[in-house]
């Protein structure tokens, strides 16, 4: 007996184990490893918490037309002012000792204050590319599973439909789309709820919806055609498991880490197709303004006020850039092959 002793408390403590860490927390702290990306990720954030805080906050309205008051003439001193300009209404207000709030961007040529303009204008911009992706997302992620799963000539045929639309030139595909849906939806939605969006905007999301999904289609393909032979796969198929829960349960959230990050590098390139189709007149519908429908308007006045385009076009390339830097973070972070052992 004098050979067993009662063990001590700190003997029969459990040993602390260490932390498993999970696919999203791993690649997260990849991602904070890359300072570039990082840094766009908390650009991003700034711009997204301007555009949905700051028009609530702000005295003017993106569509109010600040000469033009009822009852009364139309003022012409508050169009075209320059940035911090007042006009003589707001002047003889300030020497009355009233508080008037600054044009940081002046106005257009309607009176409007230009900052709240581009503020909503870069809100729009990022809600059509973030819906946009959406659309994306989820179309060629059904399109591809399916095709990735069940191989054969539903592979084949959805394939040769993806070649199809890959061969059509995109810019002149999603500019002769979007005239013929923008005169066909004028029609159909209007007295509904979707004819506050616009039918210029509806017709965009459709775009998306035809054309750019192949690339997102292609890519979850090639990831279900790889998975669907593992182990894991045969076992929920020997358990009975039909073809969708498969592709539901264990398939796609075994390519999440791909779609995030195809989903990130979408936005910005739906972004840029929504300001150049703004910019050509075919995206949203006045007096809602984008990012490249204020640089549209902004063309005609460019030798007298060049700000006025200036600075929607470096909105639209911070935005861009930074959701291309982020992509490009989240891609090193989440692929494997990138892992350091």
């Amino acid at each position: 007996m004098e050979d067993f002793q009662p063990a001590l408390r700190e003997e029969t403590a459990t040993p602390p184990t260490a932390r498993s860490d999970s696919f999203f927390r791993d690649g997260a702290v990849r991602l904070r490893k890359n300072k570039v990306a990082f840094t766009a990720f908390f650009v991003i954030i700034l711009i997204v918490l301007g555009a949905l805080l700051l028009p609530a906050l702000w005295p003017y309205r993106y569509d109010q037309m600040l000469g033009n008051t009822p009852g009364k003439p139309m003022d012409p001193s508050f169009n075209d002012l320059p940035p911090f300009g007042y006009s003589a209404t707001e002047y003889k207000k300030i020497e009355a000792g009233e508080k008037v709030f600054p044009h940081i961007f002046g106005t257009d040529a309607s009176g409007r204050d230009y900052f709240i303009r581009v503020v909503y204008g870069t809100r729009i911009s990022l809600a059509v590319g973030f819906f946009a992706s959406i659309i994306v997302l989820l179309v060629g992620l059904s399109v591809g599973s399916i095709a990735g799963f069940f191989g054969g000539k539903t592979d084949l045929t959805i394939m040769r439909i993806v070649d199809i639309i890959y061969s059509l030139p995109d810019t002149l595909m999603v500019i002769l789309l979007s005239s013929v849906l923008k005169s066909a939806l004028s029609s159909a939605f209007s007295g509904t709820v979707l004819s506050r969006l616009g039918s210029n905007l509806i017709s965009l999301f459709l775009v998306f919806a035809l054309l750019y999904w192949v690339s997102m289609a292609r890519l979850i393909r090639g990831q279900i055609l790889s998975l669907r032979e593992q182990e894991f796969v045969l076992s929920a198929r020997s358990a009975g498991a039909g073809a969708f829960w498969i592709i539901r349960r264990h398939l796609i959230p075994n390519c999440i880490g791909v779609v995030v990050v195809s989903t990130a590098l979408q936005i910005p390139s739906a972004i840029f197709t929504e300001s150049y189709l703004s910019f050509l007149g075919l995206g949203v519908n006045a007096p809602m303004p984008s990012l490249g429908s204020l640089a549209s308007e902004a063309l005609g006045s460019i030798h007298s006020y060049p700000h006025r385009l200036l600075i929607p076009a470096l909105v639209i390339s911070l935005i861009v850039l930074s959701l291309n830097l982020l992509g490009d973070g989240l891609r090193d972070a989440f692929d494997p092959k990138q892992r350091e052992f």
